[in-house]
């Protein structure tokens, strides 16, 4: 029986679907780790994002930059979402994750996960990234509708994702069919 590796998914539809085993091979990490179980799904799925969307050629100064995901805000992956990306790379960029205290500071990343800390300042944070190549992630009623590229939905006790395409497309991004087929589509107005 082959078991799928929570810290290191490999670079292929099998990656999704190791998320499905998540929910019963992640409870005992979380006493070992300390990240809730909810959020070791979602850095599997930030990974994932870096692998499965396509970032112009304009997202990158150079062809050996670093591929960025960063955490706006209160970090609720700590160290687990450092150690799911250690060592890999997407498109001969190495993978790294960044912290920002500041929307203006993270600019320079690929992904940015903004964390729920951030809600009241939400539309101004999403406003001020608007046109920039930054897949927007968060899991906060309103992110949508604010202008946010993917956000992480709980039901029946399972992480599922929406996405909206059209802003996307405004940070010409192309997100693999892949993604798609697996998201819920939602438009800007909704949630």
């Amino acid at each position: 029986m082959r078991i799928l590796s929570l810290r290191r998914p490999r670079r292929s539809s099998l990656a999704w679907l190791g998320l499905g085993l998540l929910c019963t091979l992640a409870a005992p990490l979380e006493a070992e780790t300390g990240v809730s179980k909810e959020y070791q799904v979602k850095a599997v799925f930030l990974f994932n994002f870096a692998q499965f969307v396509k970032w112009p050629p304009a997202a990158f100064s150079r062809p050996d930059e670093p591929f960025r995901i960063g955490v706006l805000g209160n970090d609720p992956f700590d160290a687990f979402l450092d150690e799911t990306v250690k060592g890999e790379k997407v498109d001969g960029h190495p993978l790294v994750i960044r912290r920002y205290s500041s929307a203006e500071d993270a600019k320079d990343c690929q992904i940015l996960f903004i964390s729920g800390s951030e809600g009241p300042q939400m539309a101004a944070i999403l406003e001020g990234l608007k046109g920039l190549n930054i897949l927007t992630v968060g899991d906060t009623e309103g992110f949508i509708k604010s202008g946010g590229i993917v956000r992480f939905v709980t039901v029946d006790n399972k992480i599922h994702f929406r996405i909206n395409p059209e802003a996307a497309k405004r940070a010409k991004l192309v997100i693999s069919s892949q993604v798609l087929r697996l998201a819920e589509i939602s438009e800007t107005g909704q949630d």
